[in-house]
Formats: structure tokens, sequence, C-alpha cells
């Protein structure tokens, strides 16, 4: 079945056309549903691409971290959304997640526990299973490496300290930040959590590695041991 006017961008009143608004308005005029409808570029048969960009977006309660974790057979349960299409919107959703990272990156340098978070949000923020992963700096607080260290279920991951400072003492790591992620949202840290960052703070001290912060990532939020004054 052809596109219908209802259907088509191309049938559209000029100013209603997500692509044309951000011609003459700019990308910051519009929602995040004309944005996704221009990945779209066309609907079904009773929705238009926008229409259809709302109903996915409403599924996921209008949270992009949400949606982000949405994989091809997921979003190909929605009418009018075949593989093509999935594909788009994960890869397009990948590269917003990828440059989260990017200025940290450029700047090669780790100073805040927001810097931190950048780079530890492109890894963590839109997994449905916990990791645990270590930023390693020199001296001068220049990102030596990041890494993961291990991965878990929806409740937990198991963290071994040998591991974490085998890896930073091979790498020549001055200091280091580790992280990991509350698939549930929940920025708390448990009493596990806290247990075992003072571990690694004490092992730290005795290696002469100096334990900056530990990162919990809970979507597109964080809570810092360090800002929290709890380390």
């Amino acid at each position: 079945m052809g596109e219908n006017s209802k259907t088509s961008i191309k049938f559209w009143a000029e100013d209603d056309r997500p692509r044309e608004k951000l011609q003459s308005k700019g990308r910051e005029a519009l929602s995040n549903a004309e944005l996704l409808a221009i990945l779209l570029g066309s609907g079904n048969s009773e929705d238009s691409a926008v229409d259809l960009a709302k109903k996915i977006l409403s599924s996921v309660s209008d949270n992009l971290v949400e949606l982000s974790k949405l994989n091809l057979k997921a979003l190909e349960k929605f009418k009018g959304i075949g593989q093509v299409k999935a594909i788009t919107i994960v890869a397009a959703l990948e590269l917003g997640r990828r440059r989260r990272a990017a200025d940290v990156l450029i700047r090669n340098k780790v100073v805040t526990s927001s810097d931190a978070f950048e780079l530890f949000a492109a890894k963590l923020e839109d997994l449905n299973h916990e990791q645990f992963w270590i930023i390693m700096l020199d001296n001068s607080a220049r990102l030596i490496e990041l890494k993961q260290l291990s991965t878990g279920g929806v409740t937990g991951t198991i963290v071994d300290a040998k591991l974490v400072f085998k890896m930073a003492l091979e790498h020549g790591a001055v200091s280091i930040i580790v992280s990991h992620n509350h698939p549930s949202g929940q920025l708390k840290p448990s009493d596990q959590d806290i247990r075992i960052t003072k571990q690694l703070v004490a092992a730290g001290k005795t290696l002469d590695i100096n334990v900056l912060d530990h990162i919990i990532v809970a979507g597109n939020s964080y809570y810092s041991f360090a800002d929290e004054g709890i380390l």
C-alpha cells in the first residue's frame, strides 16, 4: 500500500514537517517525537510518522534512556517499524550515547565526578544488568584507561578488589575511580556498595593508589561517594 496523506510527511503543511522545521527553526525547536519521526521517515496506515514516534515514546514514558534500552525485536513490535527503521533508531541512540563521553576523552582529564559520570554513563546508563568499571588515572588526572571489570545480573555484580588493583598496577595508575550501575534506577547505595567502597579505599591506601570516587549510575543520574563525603 502506498503512503497516503495521513502517513507521509511530504503531504503535510510545510510548518508541520519535522525536516523543514529543523531547517527553518533549528534542532532545538523540535520535540523528541519530531526528531524520532525524522528517523522514521513515514508512519503506517493509521499513524503519521510523528504519531508513531509518540506511541513509541509513550511506551517508555517519554524517557529517552529507557528508549535506548529497547532492542531491535522490541522496536519491531510497533506497526510500521521494520528491521531497517529499528536499526536506524538503535544506531542514532548509540551515537548519542557515545557523544556523552567525547568531551572528556578529548580533554583526556577526569577532574570532577561529572567528568567520571560522562565516561561511565556512556557504558552503563542503558544496561538492564549490572556491570563494574574502572577509570585509571596518572598523577596529572589524565586518563590512562577505562575498563570493564565484571558483569552480573539485574540485582548485582561481583567485585574482586584484587582484580581492581592488579589492573591498576599493570597500567601504572596513581589513582582510580570505580563505578557500577543500578538498572532499577535507584540512586541510593546499598550496604554492600558502601562496604565494597570502604574495602577498596583501604586496599588502595596500602598500595598507594588513591580511590578518588565510586560512581553509581542510575539512568541519566548518578551518585558520587566523594561528593557525598562518605569515601
